[in-house]
């Protein structure tokens, strides 16, 4: 198919009569609370298996032998599988039949969990990683769309609230629930949990959701179209986890992942928009509530999981936390956003969105100043209120700009909105990750330089923090020569610990002014009072 007939495709759409609501009853679906229990559960145990890995890392590369390396692949394979599968979702469930679809991806994930727990070698546990991936990328998008649609759209905020909580509180139960599972029946089972929740989750979505009566098998597959995609967002998600590590594009596999991610990205759009039956339809992306949702989406992407993953590091690695200490020091703002996203999702058909957006980002700005106080010194305690704020922000924000990005989607288009949407997010998030570990990195060595000028030994104040050091190391039973260098590695090492909270501090104030970005942007946002009050399009 031509441009030019897919412009006078879209405009001959124009004189198409109003597309019905997403969902086809006015009640919405009659079971609709029972399957956003489904769906929600399938949504969260993707969210947590995403983030329960991370803790059992040290665990797994003592037992299967490995270099941190060689483990990373546990999770950068899992990764580059979900994401390549994520923007595919759509035209996968028009493929196969959305229902049976959204069961084989939770079988997928339940059967490859089972086998990742029972892996003896690196080779096999990666390998299972990869299918789980496969499994687990349409997850948090199917379950999305089909929640969307069983909610009438008064009820989209509500909706979307059931859905946040999974996707925003499965981060805080990972780390703990991995952490603790670990240190009492061993890395297995962080996969074996996934087993009783995947079979009663599939055999609920069985059991309640339909396939939609406006399904339809695609007549074709575009295995082009699929390969473009492969290649783009696997060499982009590969450069953004390892660029860091590989001084970026001083290295030659960076320039070369680079350059190929955005040639064949290029071509991906272009393909799309001129092929027949595309798999990804990146048409959606002409009404403005959705495209101007997405770029929205990608800013938050960036500003949310700089936050959610630079604080645990920070709590681990600075302040000496257990994974599971750092899980109860994060649990009151898992709540606050628990919490907030059920009075939101009330209340997006009362006020406007841009209104409720624009609160969470100033109650999340306000969360990453109080955070950049931080110090050395700091505990618990001292985190409670700015989690608190930040968990508040996070309600407020994710459940209108969700709700008002699909708002104007037809039936049709809602599996490819959903999809792109929770794409583009997650490469924000991607993206965020890559900036915030070379920012952290920048700063604590221009700091810790900034901060070596005033430890000149000449200086009393030095030579007396040396001198109290060595002796203490002395009176631990160390010779003199040793007790000395001893001392002035631990006084490095104190600098390299401040220099490391100014970073941090740094980066939570540009997180700050991220999310404030988000509300000139608003601006371009249609007036309405949540999904109720949109208007419908044409098909």
């Amino acid at each position: 198919m031509s441009v030019a007939r897919v412009i006078e495709r879209e405009v001959d759409d124009r004189d198409q009569p109003m597309a019905e609501p997403v969902s086809a009853s006015p009640e919405g679906a009659e079971h609709k609370y029972l399957i956003a229990f489904a769906v929600v559960l399938a949504a969260l145990m993707q969210v947590i298996d995403s983030s329960i890995v991370n803790v059992a890392l040290p665990d797994m590369m003592g037992n299967l032998g490995a270099s941190l390396d060689e483990i990373a692949w546990v999770s950068t394979g899992y990764i580059l599988a979900s994401v390549i599968i994520i923007p595919l979702t759509g035209w996968l469930g028009e493929f196969f039949g959305r229902k049976r679809y959204f069961v084989g991806s939770i079988i997928i994930f339940t059967v490859s969990s089972f086998l990742c727990g029972a892996s003896h070698s690196l080779s096999a546990l990666v390998f299972w990683r990869i299918i789980q991936g496969l499994g687990g990328g349409a997850l948090m998008t199917v379950s999305q769309a089909v929640l969307f649609e069983s909610f009438p759209r008064k009820e989209a905020g509500t909706a979307m609230a059931l859905f946040g909580l999974g996707v925003m509180v499965g981060p805080t139960i990972g780390p703990t629930l991995g952490g603790w599972l670990t240190d009492n029946y061993g890395w297995p089972w962080i996969f074996y949990v996934n087993i009783p929740v995947g079979i009663l989750a599939a055999a609920m979505i069985t059991g309640y959701v339909h396939d939609p009566e406006h399904q339809k098998r695609p007549p074709s597959v575009d295995y082009i179209g699929i390969a473009l995609l492969t290649v783009s967002v696997g060499s982009l998600q590969y450069l953004l986890e390892y660029g860091q590590r590989e001084d970026w594009f001083e290295s030659r596999l960076m320039i070369f992942l680079a350059v190929a991610s955005g040639l064949t990205g290029i071509f991906l759009v272009w393909r799309e928009m001129t092929t027949e039956h595309p798999v990804i339809d990146f048409r959606v992306l002409r009404h403005r509530q959705m495209w101007v949702g997405t770029v929205l989406g990608v800013v938050m992407g960036v500003g949310l999981f700089a936050s959610v993953f630079t604080l645990p590091v920070f709590l681990q690695g600075n302040l000496r936390m257990t994974a599971q200490q750092t899980g109860i020091v994060l649990l009151p703002g898992a709540l606050a956003t628990a919490i907030s996203m059920a009075v939101v999702g009330r209340l997006t058909n009362r006020f406007d969105p841009r209104i409720l957006i624009t609160t969470g980002a100033l109650l999340f700005a306000g969360a990453m100043i109080k955070l950049s106080h931080i110090t050395g010194e700091s505990g618990a305690t001292d985190f409670f209120w700015a989690l608190i704020m930040r968990g508040v922000g996070l309600g407020m924000m994710f459940v209108p700009l969700t709700t008002v990005t699909l708002a104007e989607l037809s039936v049709r288009e809602l599996a490819q909105g959903t999809g792109l949407y929770n794409f583009f997010r997650q490469l924000g998030g991607s993206l965020g990750i890559a900036a915030i570990a070379t920012l952290l990195s920048h700063y604590t060595a221009q700091f810790r330089a900034i901060l070596a000028e005033h430890l000149a030994m000449g200086d009393p104040a030095t030579l007396s923090r040396v001198d109290m050091l060595t002796r203490a190391m002395i009176g631990r039973g160390a010779d003199a020569w040793t007790a000395r260098q001893r001392a002035l590695n631990l006084l490095d090492r104190e600098l390299m610990g401040q220099a490391s909270v100014i970073a941090y501090s740094r980066i939570y104030v540009l997180s700050a002014v991220l999310i404030l970005a988000l509300i000139p942007l608003l601006l371009l946002v249609r007036q309405t009072r949540g999904a109720a009050g949109a208007q419908h399009i044409m098909e």
